[in-house]
C-alpha cells in the first residue's frame, strides 16, 4: 500500500469516521455551479470500509456531478476535453484527489475558471497516478483538461477491417472495474455514485451511444449530448462510436449495432421487452427508463457488460436460435443487482454478480420454464467446481481480501455461482414466497446506495434468518473456502438424458446410439463437458463427422468443443480455431483455449504463433491476462 493510502486509511480508523454518503445533503449543480433540478431521490450510504483500489481521498472530498466535454479522434486514437466535477467537501480539507492512468493532464482550474495548483503524485503500477488538485472549503467546481494516450487500459479503437462492416472505424470502452480511470480522471471507486452530462463530438459518417440518454439516428453535426440523472458508480460510465443503427424491440427496449448485423440482432434479443416485464414482477419497478443493447464488434472482452440504460454485449451471443439470452437476462438483472444496489469496494464484488446470477435465473425459469433454469444452474455448478479447483484457498470465499491485487483476480465464478449457490440455499430454507419479499425490500430499501457484505449480513440477520427462525450457516458460505456441504442439489432430467448418451457412446462405440435432434445448446454443452479423458482422436473424429462440431456457428459449442479437441489431441480443428482465436475476443472463451494450448510445448508453440497475429484484435482485459498464461512480451 502506497504510502498516501496508509495516511488516509489510519486517519479514518484513528477517528473512526464514516464513509457515509447522503446525496440529499449535497448540492446539485451543473457544470457551472449554478443549481439544477434533483431528478430523482438518493438515499444514504452508510458504507464504513475503504476502498483500496483508489488513490483518491472521496471520503474527504467527492464528486457529485461530472461533466464531460470531449472529442473522439479516430485520427490520432485518442479522446480529448474537459471533466467538469461538481464537488462536496465533506470535511472543509485544502485538497481533492482523483484517480488517472495514462493520462495527460494540461490544466485545471476551479469554480468556473480561477485558477488553482495541482500536481501528479507517485505512480503505482495497478493503481496509477494520484491528481492532486488545490481546494478551498466553498470550492464547487473542479474543470480538468486531459486526453488520453496510446497507454489508456479503457479504451479499444478498431481498425473498419475489425468491425462487421469493414468499411468505418470503431471505438468503445471498458470501465469495470479500475479502467474509467484510463479514459476521464475521476474518483475510480464504486463507494461513492455521481449524476453525469456529456458533450461529444465524433466524425459525423458515426454515432456515439453512452450508457445515457441517447439519440437513435445519426445527426450531422457529429455532436451527441447526454445525460444521466440517476447517480452511478465511475465504472458504469460507458462510451461507445461507431456506424450505428438503432431498432425498437417494444417502447422501452431495443438494440444498438452496426447496420449489416441489425436485422440478425433484433431478432435474436426479440425477447427483452418480456424481460424486463418478468423481472417487475419479480423485484420491484425498473428505474433507469429505458433498456437497450449494444452488440458490440468481436473484441469485446466479456459476455455482457451492464452499463445502465445500454448493456454492451458480445456478439458471441448471437447464435441464430436465440439460445444465448440468458446473458441479456443477466445484464438486464444488473439493473437491480450492481446499478442500483452496488458493491462499496471490490472485495465485496460477490453482492454484485451472486445476486445477478439468481435474478438472472429467476428471469429465466418465468419465461423458458424450470427444465431449462435446472440446466443453466448446473451448468454453473461445473463452472464453480473447476473453478474452485483452480483458485488458491483465500480466492474462494465470497468475501475477498484484494489489497496489492487487481480487482479483476476477484471476478471469478466464486463471485457468480458461489453467490448464486448461496442465495438459492436461502431460498430453500425460507421459502420462495418469504424470499422474494425479502429481495424485493432490500432491493428497494438500498436503491441508488452502495453495500459492504458485512452490512448485507446484518440485514439479512435482522430482515430474514431472525424473523423466520432460520438456521443458515451464513459465515462458512461468506468467509470460508470452497463450497459447503449443504450447497444445493439441482437435478436436471434433460442432462440425465445426455449422460446416459454419453455411457451408451463409449459402451457401444457408436455415434448412432445419440439422439441429439433436439438437444439445446446447454444440452450440447453438458454432453462435450462430460467426454471421458482418454478419449481418442477417432472418437473425436466419430463425433465431428456426425454432429459437424467443429463447425458450429455457436460460439459456446464451439470453444468447449475445440478446448476438449486440444485436450484430446485432435488436430482436425486447427484451422477452425485459429479463425475462432482470430476474431473472437471474449476473455471467457480465449483463456481456457490459450491455457489448453500451453499445456504442451507444441501446443504453446501454436498458441504463440496464433497470439502474434491475433492480439492486436484483443481488448487490453483479454490481452494482459493471456499475455501472462503464454508468457509473452510485446
Amino acid at each position: 500500500m502506497k504510502l498516501f493510502q496508509l495516511f488516509v486509511y489510519i486517519l479514518l480508523i484513528s477517528a473512526l469516521v464514516s464513509c457515509a454518503e447522503n446525496a440529499d445533503d449535497a448540492e446539485n449543480q451543473d457544470p457551472k455551479g449554478e443549481e439544477v433540478e434533483k431528478e430523482i431521490e438518493v438515499v444514504k450510504d452508510n458504507s464504513n470500509e475503504m476502498d483500496e483500489h483508489t488513490l483518491s481521498n472521496y471520503n474527504e472530498a467527492k464528486t457529485t456531478h461530472l461533466h464531460l466535454d470531449i472529442a473522439v479522434s479516430f485520427d490520432e486514437k485518442k479522446i480529448s476535453g474537459t471533466a467538469i466535477h461538481t464537488i462536496e467537501n465533506l470535511k472543509g480539507v485544502e485538497e481533492i484527489v482523483f484517480d488517472t492512468k495514462a493520462l495527460i493532464i494540461s490544466d485545471v482550474t476551479i469554480d468556473g475558471g480561477q485558477a488553482t495548483t495541482f500536481e501528479m503524485g507517485e505512480y503505482d503500477e495497478l493503481l496509477g497516478t494520484p491528481l492532486k488538485v488545490a481546494i478551498t472549503p466553498e470550492t464547487k467546481t473542479v474543470e480538468i483538461a486531459y486526453e488520453t494516450t496510446d497507454k489508456t487500459e479503457a479504451l479499444d479503437w478498431l481498425q473498419p477491417g475489425q468491425t462487421a462492416g469493414k468499411e468505418k472505424p470503431f471505438m468503445y470502452t471498458q470501465g469495470q472495474s479500475i479502467f474509467t480511470r484510463s479514459w476521464i480522471p475521476v474518483q475510480g471507486t464504486p463507494a461513492i455514485r455521481i449524476t453525469y452530462s456529456a458533450r461529444v463530438k465524433v466524425p459525423t459518417d458515426l454515432m456515439a451511444v453512452m450508457s445515457a440518454s441517447n439519440p437513435v439516428q445519426k445527426n450531422e453535426t457529429g455532436i451527441y449530448e447526454f445525460d444521466m440523472p440517476q447517480p452511478i458508480p465511475c465504472y458504469l460510465l460507458a462510451l461507445a462510436v461507431g456506424d450505428l443503427a438503432f431498432a425498437p424491440i417494444d417502447n422501452r427496449t431495443g438494440v444498438y449495432t452496426e447496420p449489416s448485423m441489425l436485422e440478425d440482432c433484433a431478432y435474436e434479443l426479440a425477447d427483452m421487452g418480456n424481460m424486463v416485464t418478468a423481472a417487475e414482477k419479480l423485484y420491484g419497478k425498473y428505474l433507469w427508463d429505458r433498456y437497450d443493447v449494444i452488440v458490440l464488434p468481436p473484441s469485446f472482452p466479456f459476455g455482457g457488460m451492464e452499463n445502465p440504460r445500454l448493456t454492451f454485449a458480445t456478439p458471441t451471443i448471437i447464435a441464430g436460435d436465440r439460445s444465448l439470452v440468458a446473458l441479456i437476462a443477466h445484464e438486464l438483472a444488473h439493473s437491480w443487482s450492481g446499478n442500483l444496489v452496488t458493491n462499496s469496494t471490490w472485495n465485496d464484488f460477490w453482492l454484485n454478480e451472486g445476486f445477478t446470477v439468481y435474478f438472472e435465473r429467476r428471469i429465466m425459469e418465468s419465461l423458458y420454464g424450470k427444465d431449462y433454469t435446472d440446466m443453466l444452474a448446473l451448468l454453473g455448478y461445473q463452472d464453480l467446481m473447476r473453478t474452485i479447483d483452480e483458485e488458491e484457498p483465500a480466492m474462494q470465499s465470497l468475501k475477498l481480501n484484494l489489497i496489492n491485487k487487481h480487482p479483476d483476480d476477484g471476478m471469478t465464478d466464486v463471485a457468480y455461482e458461489k453467490g448464486y449457490f448461496f442465495l438459492r440455499l436461502l431460498e430453500q430454507t425460507a421459502g420462495r414466497d418469504n424470499f422474494d419479499a425479502f429481495l424485493k425490500t432490500y432491493f428497494e430499501e438500498h436503491k441508488f446506495q452502495t453495500i459492504t457484505t458485512e452490512e448485507f449480513v446484518d440485514y439479512l440477520n435482522k430482515n430474514l434468518i431472525k424473523p423466520h427462525n432460520l438456521s443458515v450457516n451464513v459465515d462458512e458460505w461468506v468467509y470460508g473456502e470452497g463450497v459447503p456441504d449443504n450447497c444445493p442439489k439441482v437435478v436436471s432430467t434433460r442432462f440425465n438424458a445426455v449422460e446416459a448418451s454419453i455411457e451408451q457412446f463409449y459402451k457401444s462405440g457408436s455415434v448412432e446410439s445419440i439422439d441429439a435432434s433436439e438437444w439445446t445448446t446447454h444440452e450440447w454443452l453438458h454432453f462435450i463437458r462430460h467426454l471421458k479423458e482418454g478419449t481418442t482422436p477417432e472418437q473425436m473424429a466419430m463425433l465431428d463427422d456426425k454432429f459437424h462440431l467443429t463447425q458450429s456457428g455457436n460460439s459456446e459449442i464451439a470453444a468447449i468443443w475445440f478446448e476438449k479437441s486440444i485436450n484430446f489431441g485432435y488436430d482436425a480443428i486447427d484451422k477452425e480455431l485459429e479463425a475462432f482465436l482470430m476474431k473472437v475476443g471474449r476473455r471467457k472463451f480465449l483463456m481456457p483455449l490459450y491455457t489448453a494450448l500451453a499445456e504442451t510445448p507444441e501446443g504453446k508453440e501454436k498458441a504463440l504463433a496464433i497470439y502474434k497475429k491475433a492480439r492486436s484484435n484483443y481488448h487490453y482485459v483479454s490481452f494482459n491476462s493471456i499475455d501472462k498464461v503464454l508468457g509473452y512480451q510485446p
